[in-house]
């Protein structure tokens, strides 16, 4: 009787330090995290502001759904009733449920619904007593006041997708990150850091008292080289117009307007979208997501053919003064490459050439330059490589080689594709930005800047023009002539006192059919129709300024472009013209 109640008392007894000493800590723990619990602060994102400090991305208090799973009996009761309380898909529910679970600590809240409007808000309120594992959490929600008008420029929040939060350790399941523009890629300057918030709970999970142990930091702010003002004119003077224009300084490289049309609203993203408003974007034949400034390549067309003459200058091809005789094209062998204009330029050096955009001229320099001397002269004036702009996705259009061609379709580099290049036709594809930023070179001394979109980045000089300076200064007057000559292509947009210089481009799409090579614009169909380009720079009292446009499908143009730079210039030099 003593040995059964000695072995009882040492079962007590081995029990009691199993339970005290050897799992004491870890069961201490577990009835610590039953009364305190740590839960994390969402840190409110940075402001955007353009040049003026308009603010154009803000925060605003948002609410989300969350479920604490310690504190729940019959999960799948809970969420069946929050499907039906808020009339939401219970699979769908399901399965942002089980994503976030392994990410989850028991006790922490897991986020079922990252925003709810405040008619869900009240019914979950109503219900939260009955039902204590569902939470309601406060974060900040971005917002854009600006909408569509600079969507393309400042991009979207949305929530952070699996991989995203697999790649960064300090997101957690109901975070937003940046998916496009400049929230994209000033992610980490924006975002800030996530605070940790003590609180006292009950046995049932209510809680009793919190106390804020790291409070969260707030993002860093961004001014953008935007100008507002600037960017909602040009958006008025686009219209229903597709295609893009951008304003740089030329000095400095920043950007004062990047408009894209058409556009879309990026706070819709922001919420999370929905089907039938992702079909519609997606399905839209104009491609409102796509930044055409720099992410559509387009064949240059005349604008081009400044690239040509300068390399036929450097490459001592050609002097200012050589003149070439235009019947009206260009033979070669069985084929005739036509000039634009049909009866002919007649007799045209290289001034004229430009001034009035000889097809037949640059048709005889790309045949004596060659793509082997045209590429190097291409390439290291900033075409086919991206600009390094700080905006994702940028393309780096296409200068094509022999080596390309052969390459990408296994065959030669015939003669007469230099004929097609040198007028900016063929496979030679350019950004509109491209294009502004050798505008910019032409009139800035050469240097070819990184165009910036803070307005505090200080200007960056990544290469040079390959032209000499007399080379380029002649380049420039022949753009001041093409504005200022009674025959010139951009004399539409002159404008008393002021100094502008353009070239015109017109950019054939495809090879159009007998029955609409000589019918008006509208009555040729709307996809057939060619692409318009004008760039030009303007200057007047030290400022200058590099003024593109580009007008998808818009015919000539000197008439579809030069209308919107000139009213470009016009609210520019507002105080000039008075």
């Amino acid at each position: 009787m003593q040995l059964l109640v000695l072995g009882l008392f040492l079962i007590f007894v081995l029990r009691l330090w199993y339970l005290q000493i050897h799992k004491g800590q870890e069961f201490a723990d577990k009835a610590e995290n039953n009364r305190i619990r740590l839960h994390q602060v969402h840190a409110p994102r940075g402001l955007i502001r353009d040049r003026h400090g308009v603010l154009l991305a803000v925060n605003e208090p948002a609410y989300a759904l969350a479920i604490v799973r310690e504190d729940s009996k019959d999960i799948p009761n809970a969420l069946l009733h929050v499907s039906q309380w808020l009339n939401l898909d219970l699979s769908q529910l399901h399965e942002t449920f089980d994503k976030g679970r392994a990410r989850i600590k028991r006790f922490e809240p897991q986020i079922l619904i990252p925003s709810l409007t405040f008619a869900q808000l009240a019914v979950i309120e109503a219900n939260t007593l009955s039902w204590p594992e569902l939470k309601i959490v406060t974060k900040p929600r971005r917002s854009y006041p600006q909408g569509p008008l600079l969507a393309h420029v400042i991009g979207y929040v949305a929530e952070a997708n699996e991989d995203e939060m697999n790649n960064d350790p300090e997101l957690s399941l109901g975070d937003s990150v940046g998916k496009k523009g400049i929230e994209y890629t000033m992610e980490k300057r924006l975002r800030g850091k996530k605070g940790l918030r003590q609180v006292d709970v009950d046995a049932a999970g209510r809680q009793l008292g919190a106390n804020m142990l790291i409070p969260p930091q707030v993002g860093s702010d961004v001014r953008l080289s935007i100008d507002l003002e600037l960017q909602g004119f040009i958006d008025e003077q686009m219209k229903e117009h597709v295609g893009s224009v951008i304003v740089l300084e030329t000095d400095t490289g920043q950007v004062l307007a990047l408009v894209s049309k058409p556009s879309f609203d990026n706070n819709l993203f922001v919420s999370g979208l929905s089907h039938s408003d992702w079909a519609i974007m997606r399905d839209d034949p104009a491609h409102p997501l796509q930044n055409r400034a720099i992410q559509s390549a387009y064949p240059p067309g005349s604008v081009f053919k400044l690239v040509v003459a300068g390399c036929a200058l450097t490459e001592r091809v050609a002097t200012p003064g050589d003149r070439v005789f235009c019947p009206g094209g260009f033979q070669l062998g069985n084929r005739l490459f036509r000039c634009w204009e049909r009866r002919g330029h007649g007799v045209v050096d290289m001034n004229r050439g430009l001034v009035e955009s000889c097809d037949t001229f640059f048709y005889t320099m790309g045949d004596k330059l060659g793509v082997d001397r045209m590429y190097p002269c291409a390439v290291q004036s900033g075409f086919g490589r991206p600009t390094g702009i700080d905006l994702p996705h940028e393309s780096p259009g296409l200068v094509p080689s022999r080596e390309w061609k052969k390459q990408r379709f296994n065959d030669n580099w015939y003669r007469g594709e230099n004929l097609n290049m040198a007028i900016g036709q063929g496979f030679m594809l350019t950004t509109p930005l491209q294009v502004a930023r050798y505008n910019a070179a032409l009139v800035n001394g050469g240097r070819l800047l990184k165009p910036q979109l803070l307005a505090d980045a200080e200007p960056d000089e990544q290469a040079r023009l390959p032209l000499s300076d007399s080379h380029r200064d002649f380049l420039v007057q022949t753009m001041v002539d093409t504005v200022e000559g009674s025959r010139g292509t951009g004399r539409r947009i002159a404008l008393k006192g002021i100094r502008l210089g353009a070239k015109t481009g017109t950019a054939q799409v495809v090879k159009l059919m007998a029955e609409y090579d000589k019918k008006a614009l509208k009555d040729i169909p709307y996809q057939f129709r060619d692409h318009a380009w004008m760039t030009s720079f303007g200057e007047k009292n030290g400022r200058r300024y590099s003024v593109v446009a580009m007008i998808e499908h818009g015919g000539g143009g000197g008439a579809a472009a030069g209308p919107i730079i000139k009213a470009v210039y016009e609210h520019l030099f507002a105080e000039e013209l008075q």
